[in-house]
């Protein structure tokens, strides 16, 4: 009986997803072909190329100066033959831009898709367009000093097999993760096979916790919307997915999560790493809630890591996460203008360098100001009793920040980034009572399709709107007539039409994948099913962090005004921890507290494969490597408790 009960434990926790997930569209409901772009959105991306500065070419100077090679396989694979990245995907890009993507984006993922190793200076190499991010092998004494080794295994050492063969075999030395980003340090198992015994690793202040809280307690929501926001789904291609803005795609590769053994705390903090010396600047709370710059005084070379970039970043991004602190963003290049002045050579985490000091102060400063301007005039905006869509509806940049290509919302964009400013200080809210208690969007949709005269009326009326091409406002009512009705395949089929063209007109690349994402699922593409947190990451999460997941996945309704003390020993870790469920709430502490209705006593990693990859426990009790003392019940009472994270959830459709 314990056996089978601590199996269901382990499958009911087990993290993952079903693969049944949103409301099915109708799979008899024939699939039409996407109207081509119309008048509104040729005309609307024409006057994008006349506003837009395509005389500066600066950008293709930057791109390509210092290629070397790049590999002679396009196709990198995992172990298993998978094809994790394929250098050619986005060839495409190489011809004229088409009536279906706007001419800024298209000039934009020319430059952002060359792929190679690049020779930055006389020590420093990039390889770039290989995942999202950049790689950078800093040339030690003895070996290569490795920043941000990249999203995946696969990539990274592809990345590190590229350098070997141009540049000849050396040892990775040192790794260095800028920021708590898993583009940035998810590949490292990738080339530590190459480094040298207890490689040094190095991480801002704060790097776990802030990595590990972003990949698993809100994981299961952030990976349904990042399907969204990178176009996961999509074909690339003209029509379909045309970037991410900072890179070209995610790679999908193995991921883990290899803990760093020094933090850097201080602005100024001064190392030397196999004979190269380091400066960093710790800049938390701005791109990410842990991250800092690089300088290399004797060389007159900056990284700016991902606070500064080619494009507008996000203050808060399309698949979630916790609202970035723009003033702080600000500050912190305000502060690498001088912290690194003099320097005649910047890179960066995503995109491409920029050379010459006189450059590389314009651009930090505009960069600057961008952020700034943002921040400042949206809460100006607040304070005269503008809420946070009036803001976006209203904000523009100053001109002369609009025709620096880098400021421009390839990734993160005005209005998106006004809303999460005011958000940051006012929370969601709006001030306006009847917001307080907004209907949901299905009730909502009912009445609103009732009031304006029934389904058939409100089509009628995004058909004019569409045929004028307001597609924003065909896609507001459209959107009502699908909550209230998910089987209206004429309202979302033409939803899924305005959507495409919104698409088409996008210079921003996530807008672009939102609305072609959200059309695709309108016409029945059934999304993938999120897959367990990958046990790289699994097996970087503390006893604390475990147990927290456990507790965001405890339902509440289901335990009602039940009772529960359970003991949870790993001799391991010579660590004990004490869950208690009452009053609807799982909470948990260190060490054994009270007398526990049972007790497992259990090797931690064993625990976090039963919880977190379903892996069962049955064998480890037969075995006697785990035990169990106390009532039985209580663990599959527990079971009965914990919901297993439910993704792919419904986006545009109830």
């Amino acid at each position: 009986m314990g056996r089978r009960m601590l199996k269901g434990l382990a499958v009911v926790l087990a993290a993952g997803c079903c693969s049944g997930g949103s409301a099915a569209f109708a799979q008899t409901a024939a699939a039409r072909a996407a109207d081509p772009p119309s008048a509104t959105t040729r005309a609307v991306n024409e006057a994008a190329r006349a506003a837009a500065p395509f005389q500066d070419r600066r950008d293709y100077d930057f791109a390509a100066r210092g290629f070397v090679a790049t590999r002679k396989d396009p196709l990198i694979r995992a172990a298993d033959g998978r094809v994790v990245w394929d250098l050619n995907t986005f060839s495409f890009v190489e011809a004229p831009a088409p009536d279906t993507v706007n001419p800024s984006l298209w000039r934009h993922a020319q430059v952002l898709s060359r792929a190679g190793l690049f020779k930055v200076s006389d020590r420093i190499w990039q390889v770039r367009g290989f995942d999202i991010a950049n790689v950078t092998f800093v040339k030690g004494d003895k070996g290569w000093i490795v920043i941000d080794p990249l999203t995946a295994d696969e990539t990274a050492r592809a990345a590190y097999d590229l350098v070997t063969e141009q540049l000849g075999k050396r040892p990775v030395s040192a790794i260095i993760y800028t920021h708590s980003h898993i583009d940035h340090f998810g590949g490292a198992g990738g080339i530590l096979p190459f480094a040298v015994p207890d490689v040094p690793i190095l991480a801002p202040q704060g790097f776990t916790d802030a990595a590990v809280g972003e990949n698993v307690i809100a994981g299961p929501a952030m990976a349904r919307r990042a399907i969204y926001q990178f176009g996961l789904t999509l074909p690339k291609g003209p029509t379909g997915n045309m970037g991410s803005g900072i890179g070209m795609a995610v790679a999908p590769g193995t991921q883990g999560l290899v803990p760093p053994n020094r933090e850097i705390a201080k602005t100024g903090t001064e190392i030397v790493l196999d004979g190269v010396k380091l400066r960093f600047q710790v800049t938390p709370g701005t791109e990410a809630p842990a991250e800092m710059n690089i300088g290399f005084p004797d060389w007159k070379v900056a990284d700016l890591a991902e606070n500064a970039n080619v494009t507008q970043h996000n203050i808060l991004t399309p698949r979630g996460a916790v609202v970035r602190n723009a003033k702080a963003w600000a500050q912190g290049l305000t502060e690498a203008i001088d912290f690194f002045a003099g320097a005649d050579v910047m890179i960066t985490s995503h995109g491409w360098p920029r050379f010459g000091a006189a450059e590389i102060t314009d651009f930090l400063g505009k960069h600057r100001d961008a952020y700034a301007y943002l921040h400042d005039q949206t809460v100006r905006l607040m304070n005269q009793g503008l809420t946070g869509d009036e803001i976006a509806a209203k904000l523009t940049l100053p001109k002369a920040l609009q025709q620096e290509w880098y400021d421009r919302p390839y990734y993160g964009s005005l209005s998106f980034n006004a809303r999460a400013v005011y958000q940051f200080y006012m929370g969601w809210y709006d001030g306006n009572p009847v917001h307080l208690a907004p209907l949901p969007p299905e009730e909502g949709g009912r009445r609103y399709v009732e009031a304006l005269g029934g389904a058939a009326r409100v089509r009628q009326l995004a058909q004019a709107a569409y045929d004028k091409g307001d597609y924003a406002w065909a896609a507001e009512l459209l959107n009502r007539a699908v909550f209230a009705d998910a089987g209206d395949t004429a309202a979302r089929d033409l939803l899924a039409r305005c959507y495409q063209q919104l698409a088409w007109q996008s210079e921003n690349s996530l807008w672009r994948n939102m609305y072609l994402t959200g059309a695709s699922e309108l016409r029945g593409a059934q999304p993938p099913a999120a897959s367990a947190i990958s046990p790289g990451i699994a097996g970087s999460l503390t006893p604390d962090q475990l147990f927290d997941v456990l507790s965001v996945r405890f339902a509440a309704e289901k335990a009602g005004d039940a009772k529960l003390r359970l003991a949870f020993v790993f001799p391991d870790r010579n660590a004990q921890v004490t869950v208690t469920v009452a009053n609807g709430v799982l909470v948990h502490r260190p060490g054994v507290v009270g007398t526990p209705d049972a007790t497992l006593t259990i090797k931690y990693a064993d625990l976090v494969a039963a919880l977190l990859r379903g892996q069962p426990l049955a064998p480890k009790i037969a075995s006697g490597e785990a035990r169990i003392e106390g009532q039985m019940a209580a663990f599959a009472q527990l079971v009965s408790w914990i919901d297993k994270p439910t993704p792919p959830f419904a986006i545009v459709t109830p």
